[in-house]
């Protein structure tokens, strides 16, 4: 157990206690977790992970949540969040240093603006750099780790310092895990701004037209497979609209399940479960999560990771 008391005496970020995680989830769903953390910077985070990792506290670092399903019954825990205190972006020249909770949107525009190419095509990607890092996000067939210098952690108790070859990254993947990011550093080329902006509003043209912003949602929910696109194989099973009391997998994008204002995430998982049934009887192919899942029993999906 945690105390708060003792957490009060080193602590100088903000705490609550039984915080719903809906407010912090890109789905809108999600019970409450145990204690909710806002570290202020580098020092309080390697404090609070030190101290709950000392007491075998549970806990998670949960970003902007855009890639997170948390249970209807919350996390038994501590949700970390980094974006009210590692927020900064620095550029020098084509160095580029980002915290751990920025938004990935903010630090692609940052570029941009120095005309410094090689993120955009993250353009629209709601999540945090922390978060892209560990699942080494990409689109268009670029990933967040192309120009990837290194990455400070929290790793052994301590902050270190991996370069990109320890990290060992992989399709929506890394080596991160059971780290905690908390800074990421990229060596970015020069472009030509102009022709940055045009490729940034051509792809968030794209993505409005073919992902479904006006709902609750958590991006991708399966990895595509080797050669071949999820979102297909979900659509050729028949599952593009089904619905699941408030929840539906997209009409406009079948790889997406989207929130309709009155999903839970029962009704997400009881997609998900027919979704990988439907493609896997009619394909052959298991489809693997792409999403989070937080506070579920184990056995909830089988061959996936729950926390």
């Amino acid at each position: 157990m945690v105390s708060l008391e003792e957490i009060g005496g080193f602590f100088r970020g903000r705490v609550l206690l039984s915080e719903p995680l809906k407010g912090y989830t890109t789905f809108r769903i999600g019970g409450p977790v145990d204690v909710y953390l806002e570290p202020r910077d580098a020092e309080d985070t390697v404090r609070i992970v030190a101290y709950l990792r000392a007491n075998g506290f549970p806990f998670v670092i949960i970003g902007n949540g855009s890639n997170l399903l948390v249970s209807d019954e919350g996390f038994r825990g501590a949700a970390i969040n980094l974006e009210a205190g590692l927020e900064s972006v620095t550029i020098d020249g084509e160095k580029v240093s980002a915290d751990a909770g920025v938004r990935v949107t903010k630090l692609v525009d940052d570029c941009i603006q120095q005309g410094l190419g090689g993120l955009e095509m993250l353009a629209g990607i709601p999540g945090t750099v922390g978060g892209a890092v560990m699942m080494n996000a990409g689109a268009y067939g670029g990933t967040v780790s192309d120009y990837l210098v290194d990455v400070a952690a929290i790793k052994d108790g301590e902050l270190q310092t991996l370069v990109k070859e320890e990290c060992r990254f992989g399709y929506r993947t890394s080596g991160l895990s059971g780290m905690v990011i908390v800074r990421a550093l990229f060596n970015l080329p020069r472009r030509d701004r102009g022709e940055l902006l045009r490729i940034r509003r051509e792809l968030l043209l794209r993505r409005n037209e073919t992902q479904p912003i006006n709902y609750p949602n958590a991006g991708s929910i399966f990895k595509n497979p080797p050669g071949m696109r999820a979102a297909t194989l979900i659509e050729d099973a028949g599952m593009k609209g089904v619905q699941a009391g408030g929840a539906e997998v997209s009409e406009r994008h079948s790889n997406f399940i989207i929130n309709r204002g009155t999903a839970t995430a029962a009704d997400i998982i009881q997609l998900i479960k027919q979704v990988r049934e439907r493609v896997k009887a009619r394909s052959g192919v298991t489809l693997e999560l792409e999403v989070r899942l937080l506070g579920f029993r184990e056995d909830i999906l089988e061959g996936e990771e729950v926390r």
